[in-house]
């Protein structure tokens, strides 16, 4: 199964791709997309739909796993946050993959162990799941993975029969 991690934001938005039998993992592509602060907003929120969606084309992805929106205390940077994740949103559905859901205390606890593990935690397990040779950069692209590898622990059996 090939599952598309989601890291939104307006500003960079972080995605990674794995291939995974339910077990081990493996790391087809991982990156970030970075809007130019300077653009407006909406020319932002087009670049990443464009980018996300030419990935989702290229890499076939089964499905999408995305972070849910966290409680922000700048209200702000939430709607922009939530913009961002609308678009992803909005590629899953216009590509018709399947999406789901997780809160950062899930992704945390599914690659670490721990829900409240710092982010050089999060970064050192998803590089040693995926057998990479160094930690992924930017941060955003080791968060997606994380959001991705974090889907593929929660997957069932049955799941993973109906994509084979």
């Amino acid at each position: 199964m090939r599952i598309l991690g989601v890291d939104p934001g307006s500003g960079t938005t972080g995605y990674g791709i794995i291939d995974t039998d339910g077990s081990r993992h493996s790391a087809i592509l991982y990156g970030a997309i970075k809007t130019n602060p300077r653009q407006p907003f909406h020319e932002r929120l087009l670049k990443i739909y464009r980018d996300l969606s030419a990935i989702v084309m290229r890499e076939k992805a089964d499905l999408m796993a995305i972070e849910e929106v966290f409680h922000a205390t700048n209200v702000q940077s939430a709607l922009r946050l939530g913009h961002a994740r609308g678009i992803a949103l909005l590629v899953a559905a216009e590509k018709g993959i399947g999406v789901f859901e997780y809160s950062p205390l899930e992704i945390k606890s599914a690659v670490v162990g721990y829900g409240r593990a710092e982010k050089t935690q999060i970064q050192t397990m998803v590089r040693l799941l995926l057998n990479l040779p160094q930690v992924p950069t930017p941060d955003d692209a080791a968060d997606a993975l994380a959001v991705a590898i974090c889907h593929a622990h929660r997957m069932t059996n049955y799941e993973l029969r109906i994509t084979k």
